[in-house]
């Protein structure tokens, strides 16, 4: 196979709402170009994008998959990225090697959460932007409505490039408004380009005047011509309609019916001629905040921005060429690692099917397998010094305990869950020596739900989730003077152990242990074992939790000179911490921490109500650096917001995000200690 070469690749992220076309869009454009034989349908489950049978299962897509097609001698690499909110890691891995990126919106239902959001990471990531409004052929798709409400939402730069065309009162065609054709479709999807009819002449002039002022806004001399009424050429428009994408300065807008290839020739038309290449953004950022000069010719590196855990293959890493040209045996360094990698094979992927080549080219996307320590955000380059910044992933609150259904399944799961922690770093494991629990946790329930479906259907590991325990723990609120003696005698030597504790409320974390025994009455020799007698002990309470900031001061007590051990004082010690138990009023403490909570400024209200359901106290309130968004300052019970992240997903409609971290632990309320200790008692 041909290497491409760099001026001749472009990389597109297909984004927006779950539902709008994005996978439809991305099988119209392989299938016209001749990168499939075959259309594929969701509802078939035969689509080369969503290949995984979790995908095949559920109809949607779960992870950003990676297509390759060519048209008119330009490669086109296609990231198909999920709309669902609980995958927002594969969308930040696709826009993180993306060199543009499509919105694809429903022309019935507009502009969506998932809309929105896709503008947001796009933007966050740097990258040109371009809407395709699909379905534009549905009876009740406005194409008119949802061009107004783009340019409403995402402001001035929204400009269309093509538009419905309408013929005898009905849609049977796009019109492409640089090149002034009308592009007429029929049932297979096959199309001819005619002349504008007359009844879309109103429209073409209202939007090609449109389209003609962003043209001119790009270039002075362009501006000057479009005020002085001349004639715009063909080749300078679609010149600045290439420089505004790149700088932003336009954000076009097409329009077609993905799932019968309706508008996706003229969209292939003008990803090959407009859409930016690797080296338009001439640099990229370096960990360190740095920047470093993107050079064809340099030195070789790549970024690997996915891994999939496949039990046949291997672990397979997906990359981007930054720099100079990748060939197949070569051997570079892991800059995270500091280990060596062969790329033995080098593969392009389309969907599944793998095609080996020798080398790719400076900005292209391409796959290699079974790297021995390369994972996801790794570099791989010669320079010592380079690391290319990494992917940001959210951090994910929705916490559940695994419980693994045999003992068979114990033994893997561990295993199991570390391949799927380095396919997706948004999951967090933990196996929590407090709470004795292995606990996941994901963006939400449906990334929990396909974690489960995965680690069955790959690794052969069943589990069901349980309710997180929380970390409760006790401590005592009085100060107590306690005395605890241990005798025993069962013929020969006995046992003998006398302690004299005042215990009291302590400032460090866990024991704090003083001697002021006066005149001998307890031997030196058994000080360590009346302290490690409170020790053992601390690991249990009154309700069961462990008991943390104990001073005890052992002041008094007797021994006996045969029957006195280490065993006895021990013995001795747990008697008088039962005692302090007993009377020294101990109360149950719970996890607390701070939240940072982001959401729009018009539904603060409802989250303050919120945050007072769940013992939550808010602290102050910052303008966000997101326009129209408030963060409001916050602490609350770790017990209180488990379900959180789905509480403010529903309340906001996906708009809100939030930060949490544990920062101590408080008492908890006199009326609710009881529930928690018949729950633990039943547990």
């Amino acid at each position: 196979m041909a290497v491409i070469e760099t001026k001749k690749i472009r990389n597109i992220a297909l984004l927006g709402h779950g539902g709008c076309g994005k996978t439809s869009l991305a099988e119209a454009m392989i299938y016209i170009c001749g990168g499939s034989d075959r259309l594929g349908k969701i509802a078939d489950g035969n689509t080369v994008s969503d290949f995984d049978p979790e995908e095949i299962k559920r109809g949607f897509s779960l992870s950003a998959s990676l297509l390759n097609t060519t048209w008119k001698d330009t490669k086109i690499n296609i990231i198909d990225t999920p709309g669902y909110l609980d995958f927002v890691g594969e969308v930040k891995q696709g826009l993180r090697v993306a060199d543009s990126a499509i919105i694809v919106v429903d022309g019935k239902a507009g502009i969506e959460i998932g809309t929105e959001l896709a503008w947001n990471y796009a933007d966050e990531a740097g990258l040109p932007r371009a809407f395709f409004i699909n379905k534009f052929d549905d009876n009740e798709a406005r194409f008119a409505r949802v061009l107004d409400d783009l340019h409403v939402t995402f402001g001035k730069h929204i400009c269309p490039l093509t538009i419905p065309m309408v013929k005898d009162g009905e849609v049977k065609g796009c019109i492409d408004l640089i090149d002034q054709s009308a592009h007429v479709f029929d049932a297979n999807g096959r199309h001819s380009v005619e002349i504008i009819p007359e009844e879309s002449m109103e429209a073409v002039e209202k939007y090609r005047d449109m389209l003609m002022e962003a043209v001119a806004s790009t270039d002075e001399d362009l501006m000057m011509k479009y005020f002085e009424g001349e004639e715009i050429t063909h080749m300078e428009a679609i010149n600045a309609v290439h420089e505004g994408i790149i700088h932003g300065d336009i954000v076009p807008v097409f329009c077609g019916a993905a799932a019968k290839l309706w508008g996706v020739w003229t969209l292939l038309d003008k990803i090959a001629e407009s859409f930016p290449r690797h080296t338009a953004k001439k640099v990229e950022m370096l960990e360190n905040g740095d920047e470093i000069e993107i050079t064809p010719e340099g030195e070789p590196s790549l970024f690997v921005f996915k891994t999939v855990a496949d039990p046949f293959v291997g672990k397979m890493s997906y990359f981007k060429v930054m720099n100079g040209t990748v060939k197949r045996d070569l051997l570079m360094k892991n800059n995270t690692t500091g280990d060596s990698e062969k790329l033995a094979h080098i593969y392009i992927m389309n969907g599944k099917k793998q095609t080996e080549v020798d080398e790719l080219a400076c900005g292209d996307i391409g796959m290699v397998a079974k790297l021995t320590s390369t994972n996801t955000n790794d570099t791989l380059t010669w320079n010592k010094e380079l690391k290319f910044a990494p992917i940001e992933y959210p951090n994910s609150y929705y916490v559940k305990a695994m419980v693994p259904l045999t003992a068979k399944d114990e033994g893997k799961i561990s295993q199991s869950i570390m391949r799927m922690i380095e396919e997706d770093l948004t999951l967090e494991f933990e196996n929590n020596s407090e709470t004795k629990q292995m606990l996941i946790s994901g963006q939400g329930d449906m990334h929990l739900a396909v974690l489960e479906a995965k680690l069955k259907s790959r690794f052969g590991v069943n589990i069901q989730y349980d309710e997180p325990k929380m970390a409760y723990r006790e401590k005592i609120t009085k100060k107590v003077d306690v005395e605890g003696k241990h005798k025993k005698q069962n013929g020969g030597s006995g046992q003998y152990g006398h302690v004299k504790i005042r215990f009291a409320p302590g400032e460090d974390d866990g024991l704090t242990f003083t001697v002021s025994v006066v005149g001998g009455t307890v031997p030196k020799n058994f000080y360590p074992a009346v302290e490690k007698g409170l020790q053992d002990s601390m690991a249990k309470g009154v309700a069961g939790f462990p008991l943390v900031k104990l001073a005890a001061d052992l002041y008094d007590g007797s021994y006996h000179d045969v029957d006195s051990d280490e065993i006895s004082f021990k013995t001795a010690a747990s008697i008088a911490y039962k005692k302090c138990l007993e009377l020294a009023a101990p109360v149950i403490l719970e996890p607390v921490g701070d939240m940072d909570i982001t959401v729009p400024e018009s539904l603060v209200g409802d989250v303050m109500g919120d945050l007072n359901k769940r013992r939550g106290a808010v602290m102050g309130m910052d303008a966000a650096p997101k326009k129209g968004y408030t963060i409001v300052h916050a602490t609350a019970p770790k017990a209180e917001i488990v379900d959180y992240p789905i509480a403010l997903r529903a309340m906001t409609q996906g708009r809100g995000s939030f930060e949490y971290t544990v920062t101590g632990y408080d008492t908890v309320p006199a009326n609710i200690a009881p529930k928690i200790i018949e729950k633990y008692k039943q547990a």
